[in-house]
């Protein structure tokens, strides 16, 4: 009964037909037929080829279409009709076998939740030490917007963890009365949150996205007195969730696996701390920074994406950080010393000593900064298990050097990457380089939004969206003759991809009539971009597809790939205009995690977060 309704329904429609009505210079309307959503002419094909030319499809020949064109090894007659079962929205109870005509078969095909277009399980082994895996970070999380004047809160921490961020950073500072502890972008005009707020808001929400370890990265700008302050409220509210380091940690990082639902702190040891503070204003510029970040001089390289967007500065300071010419440090506009912090409550080393010793037994991963230059800490052998943290140029200028020397320090330490301090509108850096280096966390800001912040997102949807990537072997290995991954070299082609972009549907439902064009339909079209090693980089666009809400392209594009283990599949889709065009969807997937066959694709706005009915149906083979 259900199947003859909805049948009568599509034919009267069919006869029907509908139609956009768009008002011209307010005394005329335009009429234009809507499109009916139906399967493109290779889904038609497709569905003849495998139900051997009848009008339906049995289980047995839906499940050789699964394993034979989606490459779903593995799947049972029983997953074929539990498929099935969905897509029809029919009980067992009233059925004794089923079958899929074409709409129903298209209508599986554009299912999201079924046919998605990467696995959505985690898959990867997860008991490798720490240094092994991309680990999802973001950079000063407690920031609302810009880094000069927005609000300290612990909402974007508590949107991170969501998304399934493991790497929380919160700098940590006096009050005003230095009895107590803020979490803010120290001399800056941003305002505070409390440090209890924002823990109380990580042990709420650590592990509803992802089970895997949280790391907190403090930069850490206290006495000793408020690091024991801290060592008593981390304990207190984390209770048996913190994690405290063990004997055998020093020698080599424990592994996802065994650090599930636990929290781990990562900061410089107190005794770093104080000597940092004795060498005052006798450190050189070339390592001044805080515990972990620089800021930086805006008169330095301040190139930045041109498809990042930040987050605006409202008051008179973004004119300092967007020009150029400016020969005014930051420092002197804000009216402050970056290199000095004289403590006045730092009286007896002893006591202070004795004082930081609980709080340093709970820092799990001891963090530094490259005392003599980045290209000596690379090369240095470490006593223990430790962090390193760089700025963006720090890499990029290692990396134009010494790429190797990166990859083997990454094989056995962590190395975190952090933006430059003249981005100062929350923009990000992209994030490649770091990541074909070994990099594990790679810092971002996650309250702006762009086509880095894109890259991170598709990043992080692989392995279950966990939040944990396991790094490529060849990241981890030697080579027969002790030699080891140089992103610079000339690579051959391992691995070819196939992209197909049949059509798009949804827009009609997410947004108003005229929200792309007031006086006619949309005319949509679709970029595809590769991000990757230098080589794999590459671009394609299909044709623009006129007046019409469900655009139909039926183009295919091909991608050689070096090295498909990192490599990142960009979807944009635009709607023309003369003057600009408007955004109207985007999703970036990883290769190494992409479902071969046809699939549905669903878009994301420009902050990552995802449509309810926009998508793509595409295909995706590999040769």
């Amino acid at each position: 009964m259900y199947r003859d309704n909805e049948r009568k329904d599509r034919r009267r429609k069919n006869v029907m037909g509908s139609y956009n009505y768009y008002k011209m210079f307010g005394c005329f309307n335009r009429k234009f037929k809507i499109s009916d959503l139906g399967p493109p002419r290779d889904v038609i094909d497709v569905f003849n080829f495998y139900s051997t030319g009848e009008s339906e499809m049995s289980p047995d020949k839906f499940l050789r279409f699964l394993v034979e064109c989606q490459r779903e090894e593995g799947t049972t007659i029983e997953d074929a009709e539990r498929v099935m079962d969905r897509v029809l929205n029919l009980s067992r109870s009233h059925l004794t076998c089923y079958a899929f005509t074409v709409n129903d078969f298209f209508h599986y095909l554009l299912n999201d939740e079924i046919n998605g277009p990467i696995k959505t399980q985690v898959h990867h082994d997860m008991t490798a030490p720490l240094q092994h895996y991309f680990i999802y970070t973001g950079h000063n999380s407690y920031l609302t917007g810009n880094q000069l004047s927005s609000d300290s809160s612990e909402v974007p921490i508590i949107k991170a963890l969501q998304r399934g961020v493991r790497g929380i950073e919160l700098d940590i500072w006096p009050n005003n009365a230095k009895d107590g502890i803020h979490v803010l972008h120290g001399r800056t005009l941003t305002t505070p949150v409390t440090l209890q707020k924002c823990l109380k808001s990580i042990k709420e929400h650590a592990f509803v996205k992802s089970p895997y370890p949280v790391i907190i990265t403090l930069e850490d700008h206290l006495t000793p007195t408020l690091q024991a302050k801290v060592a008593e409220m981390v304990t207190s509210i984390f209770g048996d969730m913190l994690y405290f380091p063990k004997e055998s940690d020093k020698d080599e990082f424990p592994s996802p696996d065994a650090l599930k639902h636990h929290i781990i702190l990562s900061t410089k040891p107190p005794k770093e701390y104080l000597q940092s503070k004795h060498a005052g204003k006798e450190r050189s510029s070339a390592d001044k920074d805080s515990s972990d970040d620089e800021l930086e001089d805006p008169r330095s390289n301040s190139d930045q994406d041109d498809d990042d967007v930040g987050c605006s500065v409202s008051d008179r300071y973004c004119a300092n950080e967007v020009s150029s010419s400016t020969t005014q440090p930051l420092s002197e506009i804000l009216g402050v010393n970056y290199e000095d912090y004289d403590d006045d409550d730092i009286e007896d080393e002893k006591f202070e000593h004795q004082k930081g010793l609980e709080y340093k037994h709970l820092i799990a991963i001891h963090a530094s900064k490259p005392k003599n230059g980045t290209r000596r800490a690379l090369r240095e052998e470490h006593r223990k298990a430790k962090r390193l943290s760089v700025s963006e140029q720090a890499l990029q200028k290692a990396a134009n050097h010494n790429g190797v020397d990166i990859v083997r320090f990454t094989q056995k330490y962590i190395l975190r990457v952090f933006p430059k301090g003249t981005r100062v509108t929350s923009t990000n850096f992209r994030p490649l380089t770091a990541w074909m280096h070994g990099a594990q966390m790679v810092a971002f800001n996650m309250q702006g939004y762009g086509r880095s912040l894109w890259m991170m997102h598709g990043m992080f949807k692989s392995n279950g969206a966990c939040g944990y990537v396991r790094k490529p072997d060849f990241l981890m290995n030697k080579g027969p003759n002790g030699e080891l991954f140089d992103p610079k070299a000339t690579l051959p082609v391992k691995k070819t991809l196939k992209v197909k972009v049949y059509m798009g549907d949804g827009w009609r439902l997410d947004f108003s009539q005229t929200h792309f064009d007031a006086f006619s339909p949309p005319d949509f079209y679709t970029k595809i971009y590769m991000a990757g090693v230098p080589a794999d980089v590459a671009k394609k666009r299909t044709k623009v597809v006129d007046d019409d809400w469900t655009p139909v392209w039926n183009e295919e594009f091909t991608f050689p790939l070096r090295v498909p283990e990192l490599a990142l599949l960009g979807i944009v889709v635009q709607e023309y205009d003369v003057d600009k065009d408007d955004f109207a969807g985007q999703t970036c997937l990883p290769v190494s995690e992409l479902r071969p066959g046809i699939r549905v694709v669903p878009l994301h706005n420009k902050r990552g977060e995802k449509f309810k009915s926009v998508k793509l149906l595409m295909r995706f083979l590999f040769v």
